[in-house]
């Protein structure tokens, strides 16, 4: 007789489906993070990769020099080739000019000039709804003409330009802002050359429409190597510039190559050779100090003691050798006092600045 084995109390068994699969959960392990010096560390190597990329920079790309020179694009635009400008500037009345008319001059083939030209403020309500033809023959009514050449950076609708095209109207002025190519919506590349030529061609048309009135040029921050370049320029075709402002003006590119770079890099071994000859191998002087020295011109500089750009000594040095070459009488300087404000953009606000130019002007 066969025996019956007795069940197995097999608690697995028995046990229900949830019980089966239930698994006590496991504790994830917190990320770990890393100690504030490793990000110390790897802040400072940035900072480092950064400092020696400049020099190495200027010394092998042409196109970072010109971009720190001239800062026509943004960085982002520049390296994607769009123009470093967002704004409307066919429409100078956006800008609280309602007296300008926008225009194109061609200096040369496939080159376009964006132009504003402002005509004295008495004339604002003759002017509107004017023509180009219109503004033109305006230039002609005996009130002085400057052509304004701004600075680095920008367009000819940042609001301190704007601010001095108005304070030149309001004086009985005609006022010609020039975009440079490259700038704003001028077509083309910058250089030094190519600035020094737009230039002369732009005081050409003036004169051309302007018959005896009299052409000023007023040159701001890299403007003013623009103008002493374009007077000289003119001087060699035997025209001599009726007057020409100077305001924040520069001794020229290698020194100023040097007040920007010094405190960062003076140390550096090889410092001219990195800093310095770059300016010289891409044909960017704008020799202020040895342009004035040939310059017959009245000049007329204008300079912040509080500047933060370019050194009101630097400026100084200039109108010495400005003075030498001619005389205290034909060469003036106008200081404004630091605690003022004004800096590198602000001359525009000062209410003795409308006073100033009209001295100036009556002496041409």
């Amino acid at each position: 007789m066969r025996k019956r084995v007795p069940d197995q109390d097999d608690s697995s068994s028995s046990a229900s489906p949830a019980q089966k699969t239930a698994r006590v959960p496991e504790r994830k392990a917190a990320p770990s993070r890393s100690p504030w010096w490793v990000w110390l560390k790897r802040g400072l190597l940035v900072v480092f990769l950064v400092y020696i990329s400049v020099p190495v920079m200027l010394k092998v790309s042409p196109a970072f020099v010109k971009h720190l020179v001239y800062s026509n694009k943004g960085l982002l635009s520049h390296i994607a080739g769009r123009a470093g400008t967002s704004v409307d500037l066919s429409r100078p009345a956006d800008f609280s000019l309602n007296h300008t008319i926008n225009m194109y001059l061609t200096p040369e083939e496939g080159i376009s000039l964006g132009v504003w030209h402002t005509v004295p403020e008495s004339q604002w309500k003759e002017a509107q709804g004017k023509d180009s033809a219109w503004y033109q023959k305006s230039l002609s009514d005996g009130s002085p003409v400057f052509i304004y050449l701004h600075g680095a950076n920008g367009t000819r609708a940042e609001s301190h330009r704007v601010g001095v095209a108005n304070v030149l109207s309001a004086n009985g002025y005609h006022v010609l802002a020039v975009d440079y190519r490259g700038f704003g919506d001028s077509s083309g590349e910058p250089s030094e050359a190519s600035l020094t030529s737009d230039t002369v061609y732009v005081y050409h048309w003036v004169k051309a429409r302007s018959g005896d009135s009299k052409v000023v040029i007023w040159g701001h921050s890299l403007g003013s190597g623009v103008a002493t370049n374009t007077a000289v320029k003119l001087m060699e075709q035997g025209v001599v510039v009726d007057g020409v402002i100077l305001e924040g003006t520069l001794k020229n590119t290698r020194e100023q190559m040097k007040s920007y770079f010094t405190r960062l890099y003076g140390m550096l071994p090889g410092f001219e050779y990195f800093f310095i000859e770059p300016m010289a191998e891409n044909e960017i002087i704008f020799p202020n100090d040895e342009n004035v020295k040939k310059m017959r011109s009245p000049l007329l500089f204008l300079h912040s003691e509080d500047d933060h750009v370019i050194s009101l000594h630097m400026a100084q040095q200039v109108y010495e050798r400005a003075v030498s070459a001619q005389s205290p009488e034909r060469v003036q300087m106008v200081t404004f006092s630091g605690s003022l404000g004004y800096r590198h953009n602000g001359l525009y606000k000062d209410p003795r600045t409308p006073g100033i130019l009209k001295k100036f002007v009556q002496s041409l």
